[in-house]
């Protein structure tokens, strides 16, 4: 078998597909990003206690807590980012999956009472719990947005 023809040329489908998907790709993913990153900011603003401030004092809890935040809001952005068509799409069902997931923490951490003074203090059990239940919600709107 000839080397040469393992390599596929500038012309082949295979090519011309990732040459025309690849921009779009990486498009998709920034626009994705950048709601994770909204999203995590207002979540930080909205907070009663400063995660980034905890973390900067050594605070391990704070760090779960914020890490699970991520994650939760990561988990419905990646679902709607494949079910989406489009950067409109994309930012249209990104930012009603962010405003459902912060919504969703906002009754998790009322319904957890106690836990941000909990995490303030320090406690990583407490964050973990809170993280466990934060990432829960997170798979359920997931399944939601894949209807």
């Amino acid at each position: 078998m000839d080397p040469q023809s393992l390599v596929p040329s500038l012309s082949s489908p295979e090519v011309q597909a990732f040459a025309a998907g690849f921009p779009i790709a990486l498009m998709h993913a920034a626009v994705t990003l950048g709601l994770l990153f909204a999203g995590v900011t207002v979540y930080a603003l909205l907070t009663p206690w400063k995660e980034i401030a905890l973390i900067r004092e050594g605070n391990a809890a704070a760090a779960v807590a914020l890490g699970g935040v991520l994650v939760g809001l990561a988990i419905p952005l990646s679902v709607s980012l494949s079910v989406s068509t489009s950067v409109r799409d994309i930012v249209i069902w990104g930012v009603a999956t962010v405003v459902m997931q912060l919504l969703a923490f906002r009754v998790v951490d009322m319904v957890l009472t106690g836990l941000p003074q909990r995490i303030q203090d320090g406690e990583v059990p407490a964050a973990a719990l809170l993280v466990a239940a934060k990432v829960a919600t997170a798979l359920i709107l997931a399944a939601a947005l894949t209807g």
